[in-house]
């Protein structure tokens, strides 16, 4: 981690450290008393946004261990979301299991699935893997559609997220619920990728037959991140779940997996700081385009044909996102690790 003039690591748990610095600590705990009290000034609406953010963060944040990290590509992440999503349903909906219990068991249940679609792994890889991962996708969404304890494709009801007495009604519960676990998510995965298993990961990633001749396992760290990033998918679609109320399996398609996968390079792959701001622009642009852009688009356009400016949203969402690529292919983790350098600013590692 880059750090300030005359600012010295002594020990290890001092290299260690998220935040060093007075500073760093200043901008922190000003980011949460800024987080935690938007209820108070934001309407639901963008509650309700903020929400969505942190879901998706928390799935996205699952995809970069595996692809980021590890290098294991997968475009049916969606599917392990709806096998979180449906999990949780079924064990607090049909049940009556707690939330707690549901949300744990909508990880463990995605994250062995993703282990057995993980298998693979072992002998392909590249677009290879991701053909298998395709295949996860269709496979999971169709059983879904043809199972009768998940409503087929009906969908099913979700009931409010709740522990104890505490039950999770509206935005305003649900962005308290949905930030701390979001916030743990963040935590636990920036730990992981400094630990062993995440340099490992990397060696997994830049070089599996290298790593093997180091005494690195590449079978088990290649199933270890298929279970991690799908156990994360399995949380977020649990969040989900419970956050709509309803679920079926067209929330859950091969173009939300894709999207995802769009998240995580737009933002930087292998960084943890990467897929927050890859969320974040995303969602955000989603928004953008369907309140504003769009509707102005289909009251000022004339000379189009009748309705072709109603399907310009995803054409406009598909150039901004290639314009980006083009402009910066490395991510905006590492435009903001140069906009730190030129600017001597060292708020956050990335």
């Amino acid at each position: 981690m880059s750090l300030p003039c005359g600012i010295r690591n002594y020990t290890y748990a001092q290299d260690m450290a998220i935040l060093r610095t007075r500073t760093q600590w200043a901008i922190f705990i000003g980011f949460l008393l800024v987080l935690f009290t938007m209820p108070l000034y934001v309407g639901n609406y963008w509650l309700g946004v903020i929400n969505l953010i942190g879901i998706t963060t928390i799935a996205a944040l699952g995809l970069n261990l595996l692809i980021g990290y590890c290098g294991q590509l997968s475009i049916g992440h969606a599917g392990f979301i709806a096998v979180g999503a449906y999990t949780t349903a079924i064990f607090t909906g049909r049940l009556g299991l707690p939330f707690p219990v549901g949300l744990l068991g909508a990880g463990l249940v995605s994250g062995l699935i993703g282990l057995i679609f993980g298998i693979p792994s072992v002998r392909v890889k590249g677009f290879y893997l991701a053909i298998t991962t395709i295949a996860a996708q269709l496979i999971i969404i169709w059983v879904i559609n043809h199972w009768s304890l998940t409503g087929g494709s009906t969908g099913m009801t979700v009931p409010y997220a709740s522990i104890g007495a505490l039950v999770f009604r509206n935005e305003k519960s649900q962005f308290y619920l949905i930030v701390l676990l979001t916030a743990l998510a963040v935590f636990l995965a920036k730990n992981l990728a400094r630990t062993r298993v995440g340099r490992a990961f990397i060696a997994v990633r830049d070089n599996d037959l290298a790593a093997e001749v180091m005494g690195i396992n590449p079978l088990y760290y290649k199933l270890l991140a298929f279970f991690i990033g799908c156990f994360f998918a399995g949380i977020a679609g649990a969040l989900f779940a419970h956050w709509v109320g309803f679920i079926s399996a067209e929330h859950f398609t091969l173009t939300e997996s894709i999207l995802y996968i769009g998240m995580i390079i737009i933002g930087g792959l292998g960084t943890t700081l990467g897929p927050i701001l890859g969320v974040l622009l995303i969602r955000l642009l989603q928004q953008l385009l369907t309140i504003a852009v769009v509707p102005w688009l289909e009251s000022s356009v004339t000379f189009l044909p009748s309705g072709f400016a109603t399907g310009m949203g995803p054409m406009l969402f598909g150039l901004i996102i290639i314009l980006f690529l083009i402009m910066e292919p490395r991510g905006l983790a590492h435009r903001w690790a140069l906009f730190k350098s030129s600017y001597r600013l060292w708020p956050f590692s990335y």
